[in-house]
């Protein structure tokens, strides 16, 4: 039997990393019978092998859940969000898709930096939040001390916090109570032509792209003539359904209700997150506003270890882009390692799940850049360039100004570590903003960084420095002319383009030598010497000398005269000089991860 729309509730859960957003969401999917307790296990919504290894959620996974209440059943459509900074554009689609918002704060570790963030982020696109304390069975819980902490860094009222264990299921049934009581029903015209949003997409190897939608207005029906938007293409509903959490087909989706379409779409290009369907003959005047698109901050090189691979590599990323609009790519080349992408991410995390995926979900080997940041580059012709590889930045002359792009950070620490947390932004160019204290233990200090001080491992830095107290968020607020350069890498003389990097000049000796250190490490020894390099422009600034493997071509000489093994050295000589104008020097994978290591050594 079809609920009506006054009984649709859409909402999502939001909280910092590690808060129990998914334990909450297995408990409510028991609690409904959703799952039997035989089929109940941790971290069901995340069915991806990296989320289950890593214990966080990477993936938006939506859920529908059925409630009685007062004698009447209510559907609720849950959105279970991810934690992590990197994975806040995956947040804010899932905010779009609802009306309600459940803000999940830890008992014990209260108020924390993305707790904050996701706050604003829900108020802004005005949800209801329904504010609720989790882990309250744990023994070290102060649920009583986080809700001030809630009234004080943002405005809620102790009285409306609700107290849950997710572990436990304490609590659980008064929340989906109150997100019925509290949350408003879908707004939308049954009548009107059908408007849906696709809010993420995911390839099937057998039945295409399988697109997830939130109908705003009018029904979608099996075997309806559907036309995307965007791409301006028509298909055939083949197949309609809910999740939960398993596809359950059903006939049509009505206004407010969230669900999966299967329009035998195989071509990869035609679908887009944000994209709105409507129907072929009752066509809709205008397109739902979508979603901002994400802009990548951190960018480097994936390269197929294999060079036959690149058509699968690209097959793989064509693949993964679909199910992460987040994620974007280009083809490039490079000397040192030939035909491969250009990637872009929202952050470092974000590159390494990236990476994983690909290598597991493909069976791809991936050689990977380092990375780096967005630059803007203004020419003395007075064009604004955008550099994402420092091998585009234009030569030194032509340059009138470089600027790096700037991110408002906001640490939440303990008191005690304020002095160290200072330092640290200190070192890292970082301009003051204001502290702020939440009680007589915490509080939160705010700077504005160079993003690229930032991604690489200020967050390690900052745990390390606050003994794992310490949270962060940051928002990029823009472009900031800075002293820049870009420092080269040669071995052997010849550039290596996929090691350089755009590094501020007062920093570029420093981060040369530790550079040239490191790799001398990592190349393995040849039969020549190999010199390795760190330069700016023309000027070399360090250097160090990988010696050659040596032969001892004198021990086959017993006694006799001396010229004889100086006969025997000059000819190793002139062998080793030959070699090293026509040898080539194999440089290993960890030497381009060595980039990323060197950063953090040599503060």
């Amino acid at each position: 039997m079809p609920v009506p729309r006054e009984r649709i509730r859409n909402f999502c859960i939001i909280a910092h990393i590690d808060h129990g957003k998914s334990t909450l969401a297995d408990q409510m999917l028991l609690q409904t019978g959703a799952i039997t307790p035989r089929e109940f296990r941790e971290q069901l919504l995340d069915d991806m092998d990296l989320e289950r290894e890593r214990g966080i959620t990477i993936k938006a996974s939506a859920v529908t859940l059925f409630h009685e209440l007062d004698g009447e059943t209510y559907e609720l459509n849950l959105i279970d969000t991810p934690g992590h900074v990197d994975f806040h554009y995956e947040v804010s689609r899932a905010l779009a898709a609802c009306e309600g918002a459940i803000l999940l704060v830890d008992a014990s570790q209260g108020v924390q930096a993305q707790t904050v963030a996701n706050a604003y982020a829900a108020l802004e696109a005005d949800l209801t939040i329904i504010p609720a304390i989790n882990k309250i069975d744990l023994p070290q819980a102060r649920p009583e001390e986080v809700a001030e902490e809630m009234e004080q860094s943002l405005g809620i009222d102790p009285a409306e916090v609700l107290l849950v264990s997710g572990k436990t299921g304490q609590g659980v049934p008064e929340l989906l109570e109150a997100v019925i009581r509290r949350v408003p029903p879908p707004t939308g015209d049954p009548d009107a032509p059908l408007r849906a949003l696709v809010f993420d997409s995911q390839f099937d190897e057998y039945r295409g792209v399988v697109l997830y939608v939130r109908v705003v207005d009018g029904c979608l029906k099996t075997g309806a003539e559907i036309h995307l938007m965007q791409a301006g293409r028509d298909y055939e509903v083949l197949e309609l359904g809910r999740l939960r959490p398993r596809r359950e087909k059903c006939d049509e989706l009505r206004t407010g209700e969230v669900g999966y379409v299967v329009a035998n779409i195989k071509s990869l290009s035609d679908v887009h997150v944000g994209d709105t369907i409507t129907e072929v003959g009752r066509a809709a005047s205008e397109a739902l506003p979508g979603y901002r698109k994400p802009k990548p901050m951190v960018f480097c090189g994936l390269y197929p270890a294999q060079h036959t691979e690149f058509a699968d590599l690209r097959r793989a990323l064509e693949r993964l882009s679909l199910n992460d609009s987040s994620f974007v790519f280009e083809p490039e080349t490079s000397d040192a390692l030939g035909f491969g992408f250009r990637c872009g991410f929202l952050g470092m995390l974000h590159m390494e799940i990236v990476q994983q995926r690909l290598e597991r979900e493909s069976g791809l080997e991936l050689v990977q850049t380092a990375p780096n940041v967005t630059y803007e580059v203004e020419t003395t012709r007075g064009e604004v360039l955008q550099i994402t590889s420092p091998a585009k930045l234009p030569h030194p002359t032509h340059i009138r100004e470089i600027r790096e792009p700037i991110v408002h950070v906001s640490f939440l620490v303990p008191s005690d570590s304020i002095g160290a947390i200072m330092q640290l932004c200190a070192d890292r160019r970082g301009k003051y903003i204001r502290t702020e204290y939440l009680g007589p233990a915490r509080a939160v200090l705010e700077y504005e960084l160079p993003l690229a001080e930032v991604i690489y491992d200020m967050y390690d830095r900052l745990k390390s420095l606050t003994q794992g107290y310490g949270t962060m968020d940051y928002e990029f607020i823009g472009f900031r002319a800075s002293d820049l350069v870009r420092l080269d890498i040669l071995v052997a003389g010849k550039k290596v383009d996929a090691l350089s990097m755009i590094v501020h000049r007062s920093q570029a000796e420093r981060r040369g030598r530790a550079l040239v250190k490191k790799l001398k490490e990592e190349i393995d020894r040849h039969q020549f010497e190999v010199a390795i390099q760190a330069a700016i422009g023309s000027r070399v600034i360090a250097r160090e000398t990988i010696p050659a493997l040596r032969k001892n071509v004198t021990a086959k000489c017993y006694g006799g005269d001396i010229t004889r093994k100086r006969k025997l050295w000059a000819k190793q000589r002139e062998g080793k000089k030959r070699l090293k104008q026509i040898g080539r020097v194999e440089i290993p994978q960890e030497a381009f991860l060595a980039v990323l290591r060197v950063n953090d050594d040599q503060r």
